[in-house]
């Protein structure tokens, strides 16, 4: 490998909208997310709303479809 053009990675906490935190390595020393393992419906086996509706009404509004 090349010297001086890899990035230096330091320990990293990473922090989840659902409270749960967890630390790993990364070139960044802090991370927010918005859904871990621990609140992920595929993981929990539990159904979590995810504003996907939202979204199609916008596009169908914005492209006058119906």
């Amino acid at each position: 490998m090349k010297k001086e053009i890899h990035p230096s990675y330091v320990e990293c906490t990473v922090t989840c909208a659902c409270g749960n935190t967890f630390t790993t390595l990364s070139n960044k020393s802090e991370m927010r997310i918005d859904i871990c393992s621990s609140c992920h419906p595929f993981f929990t086996g539990s159904e979590k709303i995810v504003d996907a509706a939202g979204r199609v009404e916008k596009f169908k509004k914005k492209y006058n479809m119906k």
